[in-house]
């Protein structure tokens, strides 16, 4: 079908978002797909995630920053996020054959126009979308580039049944540890990372002062932090480190899920005697610091898959009309595991 005679439908940013994600501040316009230049393709997207980090990327002050894959959003802007979509069309200069599947950065929109080079060809016909989109590799990456694993860890994840933390404490594991605890914000959220991701124990945020629940969940000491929380978790964390600890910080969730505001800024005090004399050490990371890493990744989820050793938590919603609300509910931190949309 001819390009031109295609309707596209986005999801827009119409004012700045204050506070909490309101459905207002975005609408669904339909708009006119551009024929693609020499080294563009048209796809036909098929899935796109949603990531909580749009709300802060949406936010008048909103500013650039690594690990977040979209940049800050104005009024007008179409919203993105990673995508999985056909090839429907090809510019006169590109190699991606019609009806190749690639995923690319444009999600939020039904059709879209990407440059070749921001393209990575699928090797699949029926792809599952959680692996490709899900934060899996970024949590493998994190565990085998980040910080190195050694059999027998303790190993803590905070946001354990978040989108990383669902896929992390079940990697660790793979990986050897002996003990994994996490964190969450609720019980019948602890109660499903025990049943279904096989944490050995979870704290929440409402179950009391989080270094008393950690000293009973981690008596023995704690030697693997993965950290998407921040503030009291990672000081309790640090504080129950064992000699020789490593912590891998993905993210803050004290600042982005601030109910008042999201922000870059995440203080948190922590007792740096600890650090010093446990000879811990703390890294910020991102999985785009090992792009390699997205292959090992698939490697060792097919193996995993195939031995029914690891779970893909994610929740789906129907249809871009429901994207918005998609984005609502993971900010409020309802959903379990990545967030996506299949058009």
């Amino acid at each position: 079908m001819p390009v031109g005679s295609l309707h596209n439908r986005e999801v827009k940013l119409i004012r700045h978002v204050r506070g909490e994600i309101n459905p207002e501040d975005f609408a669904i316009m339909e708009t006119a797909i551009p024929v693609p230049g020499p080294y563009e393709v048209v796809v036909r997207n098929r899935w796109f995630r949603v990531s909580i980090s749009t709300r802060l990327m949406a936010q008048e002050d909103a500013k650039a920053a690594e690990g977040i894959p979209f940049p800050p959003l104005n009024p007008g802007d179409t919203l993105a996020d990673g995508a999985i979509g056909e090839v429907i069309q090809t510019g006169s200069a590109c190699c991606f054959p019609v009806g190749s599947l690639v995923m690319h950065p444009f999600g939020w929109r039904e059709y879209a126009v990407v440059r070749e080079h921001d393209c990575k060809l699928i090797d699949c016909s029926e792809p599952d979308p959680v692996a490709y989109l899900g934060h899996g590799w970024t949590a493998y990456a994190a565990l085998t580039r980040g910080v190195q694993m050694k059999e027998g860890d303790t190993v803590f994840v905070s946001s354990g049944a978040g989108a990383i933390g669902s896929m992390a404490g079940q990697i660790a594991r793979l990986l050897g540890a002996s003990r994994v605890v996490g964190s969450t914000s609720s019980f019948n959220k602890a109660r499903w990372m025990q049943d279904e991701l096989g944490y050995d124990a979870v704290v929440t945020r409402d179950g009391g002062p989080m270094i008393e629940q950690l000293a009973k969940a981690a008596p023995e000491g704690i030697d693997v932090i993965v950290d998407m929380v921040g503030g009291e978790q990672l000081a309790a964390a640090v504080m129950m480190a064992r000699e020789g600890a490593r912590g891998v910080l993905l993210g803050a969730l004290t600042a982005e899920l601030n109910a008042e505001k999201a922000s870059l800024q995440a203080p948190v005090i922590l007792d740096t005697f600890h650090i010093i004399f446990k000879g811990m050490t703390l890294r910020g990371f991102s999985a785009d610091h090992s792009p390699d890493a997205f292959e090992f990744w698939l490697r060792d989820l097919k193996t995993w898959k195939r031995d029914g050793r690891i779970h893909l938590p994610s929740v789906t919603f129907k249809g871009i009309e429901n994207a918005t609300f998609a984005l609502q509910e993971a900010c409020a931190g309802r959903l379990k595991g990545v967030v996506l949309v299949e058009l």
